[in-house]
């Protein structure tokens, strides 16, 4: 019986390392953005009879950060809640994915395209 209870802590202390090692990626990989615009694109059509399509729309969203703007579009239509533009953002980014937090909620995206943030004029 005590083999079994120590096997158990055993097993628990390691789900708990591997948790926490978990959570200090995110934290590590984190970088901080401000979700600048929403706009409705064309993000395909769906058949609505023999000959008719009917063109749908998703959210693309543009999220700066200090060095890059990224536009990310929901993956499947599951998110279809407006987020709240010049809202800060906590996101890390995996291949051609994001993954971020808007008010304590999170969300996954698909990168659809990047660019450098323009550089700031000289004042006049």
């Amino acid at each position: 019986m005590s083999l079994r209870m120590s096997m158990k802590k055993t097993v628990l202390v390691l789900m708990v390392v591997v948790a926490l090692g978990a959570a200090a990626a995110w934290a590590k990989d984190a970088m901080q953005g401000t979700l600048v615009s929403e706009n409705s694109v064309a993000c395909g059509s769906e058949a609505a009879g023999k000959k008719q399509t009917v063109q749908m729309m998703c959210q693309e969203y543009v999220i700066r950060t200090d060095t890059t703007e990224y536009h990310v579009r929901q993956e499947k239509e599951a998110h279809k809640a407006l987020l709240p533009v010049n809202s800060p953002v906590e996101l890390t980014l995996h291949r051609d994915k994001m993954k971020f937090k808007v008010n304590g909620k999170e969300y996954e995206m698909l990168i659809v395209s990047e660019s450098a943030v323009p550089a700031a004029g000289p004042k006049q």
